[in-house]
């Protein structure tokens, strides 16, 4: 598993430190790895989502990109950093690292190494890292403070551990359509199940004092969805997730709609994405914490 200009770690399993308190459950992606999903993903960039930690990225930096996905949000922050920084992409996902790894070699980024790990409990030394990252992750893990608490230990003094998540009650749009609010109550409903917190932007700041920072910079920023080729994209992404992702086989395994209601709630998406006055926004909380 090489690719040119980057490493992968072999050492990729997390191995619990002795005095770690082990959650009942880890994590539940709610969304899957699906092509629908990683469509998503792969727009993400540190100007549209990481513009909150721009000003604490310096060159020579030691950074931990938790949740990585497919590198996009990665490879900028090894550019960032320079050639005498060093970015640690981990995720839980082996297959998501490939993809991953083969984006960063493309981008020509050498100095990011890719690891299977865990966000309860990291393989990484005690204050470790300079900037530790996560980007829509604490949404989806089962502990959210006790996450937040092991991403402060391997943070260096006067280091920052940054995370961004959106917030899914705020997800607004137009024109009105009642198949999107049945969408939004049925994904709400599997995060909630999954042991995740889909509202979790708004809590970020309570997570963050709750796992023992004192010195917490929370802010908001929106993605807005209001061109034609925005409505296309977005639309188009997830009328495909909701029939087919980890979403609609949970959904149709739980019972809490069938495949015929996933269809509407696609068409329902895709008529949206149609409409020359579509508009769809979201907020999503963010923290900077400080050591």
């Amino acid at each position: 598993m090489r690719h040119d200009g980057v490493r992968w770690s072999q050492c990729a399993t997390a191995v619990p430190r002795e005095d770690a308190v082990m959650p009942k459950e880890t994590a539940v992606y709610t969304h899957g790895h699906q092509e629908s999903v990683l469509r998503s993903h792969r727009s993400r960039t540190v100007g549209n989502s990481a513009a909150y930690l721009r000003d604490r990225l310096r060159p020579g930096q030691a950074v931990l990109d938790i949740g990585c996905g497919p590198g996009t949000i990665t490879a900028d922050l090894a550019e960032l950093v320079g050639p005498d920084g060093r970015v640690v992409a981990a995720d839980a996902s082996a297959e998501v690292l490939e993809t991953a790894a083969a984006f960063v070699a493309g981008r020509g980024v050498s100095n990011v190494v890719f690891e299977v790990a865990d966000v309860h409990r990291l393989p990484y030394a005690d204050g470790e890292f300079d900037v530790v990252h996560a980007h829509q992750v604490l949404q989806h893990v089962a502990d959210p403070v006790g996450a937040l608490r092991e991403l402060r230990r391997v943070t260096a003094e006067g280091g920052v551990v940054a995370a961004r998540d959106v917030d899914y009650a705020t997800m607004v749009w137009y024109p009105e359509a009642p198949e999107l609010v049945r969408w939004l109550e049925l994904y709400r409903r599997i995060a909630r199940d999954n042991g995740g917190e889909p509202d979790a932007g708004r809590r970020l700041l309570s997570w963050a004092r709750a796992a023992g920072f004192t010195d917490v910079a929370a802010t908001s920023s929106t993605w807005t969805y209001a061109t034609p080729g925005q409505r296309a994209w977005w639309g188009g992404m997830w009328a495909d997730r909701i029939t087919d992702s980890a979403i609609a086989r949970t959904a149709v395994a739980e019972g809490y709609a069938d495949e015929a209601g996933l269809a509407r709630m696609a068409a329902g998406w895709r008529e949206w994405a149609a409409a020359g006055d579509g508009w769809f926004s979201m907020v999503h909380g963010e923290v900077l914490a400080r050591r």
